[in-house]
């Protein structure tokens, strides 16, 4: 009875002591990138609540008000208002949420699908895995901004199919280069072992090849996270994205493109906020890339 009554405390200071192991492991420029990246989550997770204002309301008479501190200000709008007197934090706030969560569901279609798809064409081999690379060369040779401008023609640019276009984007990659692991690892002495053992292809593909093929592919979400965070901005600024009055970064940034001379603190927070999110994911990404490395973990 004693020690199930102390087991809660004994995990809370275990996890304590992996988060605390965590912080010290990392150089200054990765503790920073922890920082942002968790500021930025609790921003896009508490929009609703810390902005001042709603994402679509609007204030004619506030219209083009510079952010605090400078002539014109109007109390409220801290980071100033936009053409239309919207506040520009509150739809920056709003535009962050809904970028992250369509560049976090895209990049994680892209990664399941390219991840399970070069699994199999490094196992399975034969016809299969001529038809998977066949369909990975054809997506590299043709521009993706192509192929996501010919999808929001015929299917338009409604939320659901933004994060379908998104998903597309990346698989490609993923699946080449688990595919090579696959084909890599499957020479090895542990894999030959586990056959001779018994080891069905589905434990040995989930017990010993994913644990393996998990740093690259950590390696290549993060990259397809933060070109999809660019990808969406730019199909946004182009007015292909996500359709106004909705707020994204990438539309924020298209729409103040036409009062930079004049407002230019239009542009400054959301096109701010994108590289944020960049420089926080990639250099995430690298610190993870390290943890996961069952190689460098060995040594």
């Amino acid at each position: 009875m004693a020690d199930t009554a102390f087991t809660p405390s004994i995990a809370a200071n275990s996890r304590l002591k992996g988060a605390s192991a965590i912080w010290r492991d990392a150089d200054p420029i990765q503790r920073a990138a922890m920082v942002l990246a968790v500021i930025l989550i609790s921003a896009a997770i508490l929009a609703p609540f810390i902005a001042p204002f709603g994402p679509e309301q609007q204030s004619l008479i506030a219209r083009l008000r510079p952010p605090i501190g400078f002539e014109r200000y109007k109390d409220g709008y801290l980071l100033g208002t936009d053409e239309l007197g919207r506040d520009v934090l509150s739809r920056t706030l709003y535009g962050l949420r809904l970028t992250l969560t369509l560049a976090l569901l895209g990049a994680s279609i892209g990664l399941v699908v390219g991840g399970l798809l070069g699994i199999l064409a490094g196992l399975i081999g034969g016809v299969f895995e001529d038809m998977v690379m066949g369909a990975v060369d054809t997506q590299i040779a043709i521009p993706f901004t192509l192929i996501a401008l010919l999808l929001l023609a015929i299917f338009g640019s409604s939320i659901e199919v933004m994060v379908l276009v998104l998903g597309v984007y990346g698989w490609e990659q993923s699946a080449r280069i688990v595919r090579g692991e696959v084909r890599r690892l499957a020479q090895m002495p542990f894999i030959e072992a586990a056959r001779s053992a018994g080891a069905s292809g589905p434990r040995i593909a989930f017990k010993h090849i994913l644990p393996n093929v998990i740093s690259p592919l950590v390696v290549q979400f993060t990259l397809s996270l933060s070109n999809i965070v660019l990808l969406e901005s730019t199909l946004s600024f182009l007015g292909l994205g996500v359709q106004p009055p909705t707020a994204t970064l990438g539309a924020m940034v298209g729409i103040g493109r036409d009062y930079m001379p004049t407002a230019p603190w239009i542009v400054v927070a959301p096109a701010l906020m994108i590289l944020l999110i960049t420089f926080a994911v990639q250099i995430l990404g690298d610190w993870l890339r390290d943890r996961t490395d069952v190689r460098l973990r060995a040594r």
